[in-house]
């Protein structure tokens, strides 16, 4: 069997455009001689659609679409992701399916088994599930035909193992030549190397070969990297898509060879999927260019250099917003920065303005002792000065605070929040020096001095994070063990932390809840990101998570 495998970036909610995607990458497969030609899962809906899925009529425009689409197929045939009703009057209204077509017509349909309900998948909510699992049949071949995580409980992967069903086993029970997958996975670091090892095991535990198709492309806080893969029935990868691009893979399963398996660095890896989600983010959401507040510090130097990469320099703003404790070396080197990056520039000094704002508030604020009031004033007009200039010109402005930052509430409301897309809010502080590094191979693009100088809000003299946080390489792994890992406190100090920090650390991020439950959106680059993928409560009582004394 001769496949195509299209990785496809799909809109969520663009039928038309997604379905003239799905029959473009069709017909370069009829031409590139393929006898199947496979897309992800809900190519024609994008993912995740949310309660899109709520709109009755969204799936009598998906039927419309699927049926032009059929009629389009000649002999080479269609494996393609939709959602159809569901035909049986109980259960859930809708299923997320894989159809096949051919000669015209809708040859077949296989509805996903499992349907994830957990972290960013809320599947459950909007689909039934697969009563049964078999093969398809297509030019002789007998093709197990499943959907994304129909695939993921492999139980010899040494992933978790949550469900009770095992689709690709009750297919196989029936009988088949190789496995195909259609899928919708998001990105985090590390993917790659799960992904291939879950479809090597699956390969070598049912002697087949394993086409799984991802779906590219960032819809809103998801990024997804694309890099289908096909392994043989020894659990070898003999193809592989591009990464972070939209890719066709032409493969034929009988002559097919082993070949390497790249391996970036995870910074190189985050780098490109931020790139690719603040490109896709705006062009879906109709934005051209971007405005940056740059302060000539760390996190917003990084994502000034993402956003150059992402969109051109030529569709990247840099406004500079200095007050009395603004260090002159911070203006100077956002200045440099804007010049090597080749983006606008531009200064609005805030002295006068917060002066103002002192001075108003000062009948109220008589007889206190200044403090953060003061001090995120600064952050606040600097918040408003942006999204003045984003209102008027339609720009997109984006945020800079860090995932460090975003758990510990180290950032102001209405302040350094503002914005439309947190470009680096699951990206921890240690990563983004990492990052800096990155962008610094060859020639120097961010200043030294915005490296090596402590980091610092500079809003009041000899400021510095320091003064509040503990020290970054502590609080990244704390955050770490809390948040992704979801180790308790007990544990987190077991592993070598203080007791007190730990407690610290955890009280910040409770009482921080109500600010992320306000933040821009943010990408998605780790295994646990804030937004919808973790739903705190905000009004809680947290003391069972705190450490106990002994």
């Amino acid at each position: 069997m001769r496949l195509c495998l299209a990785q496809l970036n799909a809109t969520v909610g663009d039928i038309d455009g997604n379905a003239q995607r799905v029959l473009g990458a069709y017909r370069k497969g009829v031409d590139l001689g393929a006898d199947l030609v496979v897309c992800p899962e809900m190519a024609l809906l994008g993912y995740p659609p949310k309660d899109l899925l709520d709109r009755r009529e969204l799936v009598q425009y998906l039927e419309e679409a699927l049926a032009r689409l059929a009629r389009e197929t000649g002999p080479v045939g269609l494996i393609a992701g939709t959602v159809r009703p569901n035909p049986s009057p109980l259960g859930r209204r809708l299923l997320n399916v894989a159809v096949l077509l051919a000669g015209g017509q809708v040859q077949g349909t296989w509805p996903k088994t499992l349907l994830p309900s957990y972290d960013v998948f809320d599947e459950e909510r909007y689909f039934d599930t697969a009563s049964e699992c078999r093969p398809g049949r297509f030019l002789g071949s007998r093709i197990g035909i499943t959907v994304c995580e129909d695939i993921w409980n492999e139980p010899t992967a040494g992933l978790p193992h949550p469900y009770r069903r095992d689709p690709v086993a009750e297919v196989a029970s029936h009988g088949m030549d190789f496995l195909v997958n259609i899928s919708a996975s998001p990105f985090h670091a590390g993917k790659l190397d799960t992904r291939i090892r879950l479809l090597s095991r699956v390969a070598q535990r049912f002697h087949v070969p394993v086409i799984y198709v991802n779906q590219v492309g960032a819809n809103d806080e998801l990024v997804f990297d694309g890099r289908s893969v096909v392994v043989n029935r020894a659990g070898e990868v003999v193809a592989l898509g591009a990464a972070f691009r939209e890719d066709h893979v032409w493969i034929d399963l009988e002559q097919a060879a082993p070949i390497p398996v790249p391996s970036p660095s995870e910074v190189e890896e985050v780098i490109e999927a931020l790139c690719l989600g603040v490109r896709d983010y705006m062009a879906k959401c109709g934005f051209r260019k971007a405005v940056i507040g740059l302060s000539g510090g760390v996190d917003s130097s990084v994502v000034a250099c993402l956003a150059s990469r992402a969109l051109g320099p030529e569709n990247v703003w840099g406004v500079s917003m200095p007050s009395r404790f603004n260090l002159s070396a911070s203006l100077e080197d956002a200045r440099t920065l804007s010049k090597s990056l080749g983006i606008r520039f531009d200064v609005l000094p805030i002295e006068g303005i917060f002066e103002q704002f002192l001075k108003t508030l000062e009948p109220l604020f008589h007889g206190t002792t200044p403090g953060v009031a003061e001090e995120n004033t600064q952050a606040r007009i600097r918040g408003n000065l942006l999204m003045g200039l984003s209102n008027k010109f339609g720009h997109l402005l984006l945020t800079t605070g860090n995932k460090s930052e975003l758990a510990a509430g180290y950032c102001t409301l209405y302040g350094d929040m503002c914005g439309g897309l947190a470009v680096i809010s699951d990206v921890p502080k240690g990563m983004i020096y990492e990052m800096a590094d990155w962008f610094n191979r060859g020639h120097l693009v961010i200043p030294r001095r915005v490296i090596e100088r402590p980091p610092s809000a500079e809003l009041r003299p000899n400021q510095t994070d320091q003064d509040t946080l503990p020290p970054y390489p502590v609080l990244d792994a704390i955050l770490e063990a809390f948040i992704e890992q979801g180790l308790s406190a007990e544990e987190i100090v077991k592993a070598g932390h203080d007791p007190a920090v730990v407690g610290k650390v955890i009280a910040l991020i409770n009482n921080s809840e109500y600010k992320r439950f306000q933040a821009a959106p943010g990408l998605r680059v780790t295994t646990k990101a804030f937004g919808f993928g973790r739903r705190m409560p905000i009004a809680k009582s947290s003391k069972t998570l705190m450490p106990r004394s002994s």
